[in-house]
């Protein structure tokens, strides 16, 4: 073991950082992994990897080092010793066994015994810098050996972390700068000037001394690219008021745009024509003091996250794009839903049939596009459903295609194969339907919020693929009051849902959600039936059409109030709480509660009305629920993510 001239001895942790940084730090890839692997063995850290390998000039980034270190496992072929055989190969003296004296490797005494720098360094006159803050190790000191070379009268850099000393950086006049053995860089820096309104963040010592002689700005010594990061958020934590800007050599400009993004900094580009490595210290030397100005003056910044707009900028905006104008945005993600038997895929292939040909809708404006309508779920019927509408209708649509195989949101290969056969099919799909949300996304529990997550993430990604509009056909639960069957986050994510709901022989469907649309605008149809012919055994084989009921429309959006039952006990109870209730709007409350309007949980209708029914005490839950269910069918009370309000 070998012992100091400050007392104590080598660990074998110096011993092995030791070792590391005598290795050239420019090595192929396959070494590089190699000696990351042994370094790890020996029990250094990720900090001394990284540290390490921004020392060479093919260094990539700090996160390539980290991806790659945690990649590391123990391996019986790669330990400490490979590290130590390979620096040995490289010429490496192993200080525990070749100096029966060296210095300490506290930094803290290390510094202390340094003399003060002056301007007449080689390695200060040849940069153009100054000495503030710099020592030199004295010749006259006990020797300190670092990969085999005595630093006697080297330059000596400090890197601090607020008043302490973390590790100390020789430089030479020229080669190769040398870092103290068995000490971390820490959170540690050393500046160039007084920090004030901004603060340039440099390699190297070089780098800081050319930006703080062209600006007068302090400038601060990272010690490596590696570390650019780790300072920069240093500094903004400690200087929240300052600028940062990055001073990146040249080839290191994508690292500095990422950590400028990461710090809400900016960054400087050297010229295009300069080589590897080349810096602003050379720069300012090859091109002069005018020249470095007009560069730094040049600070390129990240695309800005949040624009904000004047009353012009919403002005010149373009105006919200439908497919179905006020129902169906040109792109997002929208269900149309309702309970089993409601008629929501004949009203959909109704809708889609409408935007193939291009004609309008229930009386609203359609922008013609290409469709396609996944039939997941009764898929033996929908030649019957199409037949029906050309029968009724006497069109044919050439951009209208079908999709009958098995077909899962949740498979990366379904999304991507899906999107391959809409481009070899030569047209694009501006709207997709999926018919049923149940059926695309099989063996997903859509009550668990966490599979409902995926589900919303997977359409959100075919809509990306398809670049239009992504329609998924839903149910409702058990109680149709409460909107869409499963996680309410699948509500929350959409940009527009249509209900379809019937009773009996009345069917409608309306907006029950629509961003800039008519939100709770009824639509009533009836389902006219339609003969295709007659079967093997002489039997009519019949389907189905939508046929708009426009003429009554007015009728069923004026729904009259119960006169008697239990609809009529609840809603006169719910006419006084809305005339009492405050108008403030609750913090959860839908998207399609209008402003102003008073509403209330369905919870707490329910509490507060059950009690207004003549009926055992046990079924009055249960009876209130009904009749709220059964006002909003008629269309006096809205419903919307478990709430509601009067129409």
């Amino acid at each position: 073991m070998a012992f100091n001239s400050f007392g104590g001895d080598m660990l074998e942790i110096d011993r092995a950082l030791d070792a590391l940084h005598f290795i050239d730090a420019g090595c192929s890839r396959d070494d590089w992994v190699k000696i990351g692997m042994a370094a790890k063995a020996a029990g250094l850290s990720f900090e001394d990897f990284n540290n390490w390998s921004s020392s060479g000039g093919n260094y990539g980034s700090e996160q390539e080092c980290r991806t790659v270190w945690k990649s590391f496992k123990e391996s019986g072929s790669i330990t400490a010793a490979t590290l130590f055989g390979i620096a040995h190969a490289q010429g490496w003296q192993d200080p525990s066994k070749t100096y029966t004296k060296t210095t300490s490797k506290k930094p803290v005494d290390v510094w202390k015994h340094c003399i003060t720098a002056t301007p007449a360094e080689p390695y200060i006159k040849r940069k153009q810098g100054k000495p503030d803050g710099l020592r030199v190790y004295p010749a006259n000191a006990s020797p300190l050996v670092i990969r085999g070379q005595n630093v006697a009268g080297w330059l000596v850099l400090p890197c601090w972390s607020g008043e302490q000393v973390q590790t100390l950086q020789f430089v030479p006049a020229k080669g190769d700068k040398l870092n103290l053995p068995g000490a971390s860089f820490g959170d540690g820096f050393f500046t160039v000037g007084k920090i004030t309104n901004r603060v340039y963040i440099c390699e190297g010592i070089g780098q800081a001394w050319a930006v703080n002689q062209v600006t007068g700005t302090a400038a601060v010594v990272c010690f490596g690219a590696g570390r650019m990061m780790t300072v920069a958020k240093v500094l903004k934590a400690k200087h929240t008021a300052a600028d940062l800007v990055l001073v990146p050599d040249k080839g290191k400009e994508k690292q500095a745009a990422d950590i400028a993004a990461a710090v809400a900094g900016q960054w400087i580009e050297l010229p295009h024509d300069k080589p590897q490595n080349y810096d602003v210290n050379d720069y300012l030397q090859d091109a002069g003091i005018i020249a470095l100005t007009a560069l730094l003056e040049r600070l390129k910044a990240p695309p800005m996250r949040f624009n904000l707009l004047s009353d012009a900028d919403l002005e010149a905006l373009p105006p919200i794009e439908w497919r179905i104008k006020k129902v169906l945005p040109k792109t997002g993600l929208v269900a149309v839903f309702g309970a089993s038997g409601s008629g929501k895929t004949f009203v959909v292939l109704d809708m889609l049939r409408a935007l193939a040909i291009g004609k309008n809708w229930f009386g609203y404006r359609t922008k013609h596009c290409n469709v396609l309508y996944c039939a997941l779920e009764g898929e033996g019927g929908i030649a019957g459903r199409v037949a029906a509408y050309r029968e009724k209708h006497g069109t044919t649509a050439a951009n209208i295609r079908y999709l009958v195989e098995p077909f899962s949101l949740l498979d990366d290969k379904d999304l991507i194969a899906l999107a391959k056969a809409i481009k070899a099919n030569g047209q694009s799909a501006d709207v997709v339907v999926l018919d049923t949300l149940n059926r695309a996304a099989p063996g997903a529990d859509e009550n668990d919020s966490k599979d409902m997550g995926q589900i919303i993430a997977a359409a959100k990604q075919l809509q990306g693929l398809i670049g239009g509009l992504v329609v998924l056909v839903h149910h409702t639960g058990k109680d149709a009051t409460k909107g869409l069957r499963g996680h309410s986050s699948l509500h929350a994510a959409l940009d527009a849902a249509i209900e379809v709901r019937r009773d009996g022989d009345r069917r409608e469907w309306l907006i029950a959600k629509s961003k800039d649309g008519e939100d709770g605008a009824l639509h009533p149809f009836k389902l006219d039936v339609v003969e295709l012919g007659t079967d093997e055994d002489g039997e009519a084989v019949t389907s189905c059409v939508v046929h708009p009921l426009e003429e009554v429309a007015n009728s069923f959006k004026k729904a009259m109030p119960p006169k008697s039952g239990n609809q009529r006990a609840v809603w006169d109870a719910l006419e006084e709480i809305f005339r009492n209730a405050d108008t403030v709007r609750p913090e959860p409350a839908p998207d399609s509660l209008p402003q102003g309007k008073p509403c209330i949980s369905i919870e707490s209708a329910i509490e507060k009305t059950r009690t207004r029914l003549v009926c055992e005490p046990k079924r009055q839950t249960e009876r209130a629920q009904a009749a709220i269910s059964g006002l909003v069918n008629r269309g006096l009370l809205c419903f919307d993510s478990g709430f509601l309000w009067c129409k």
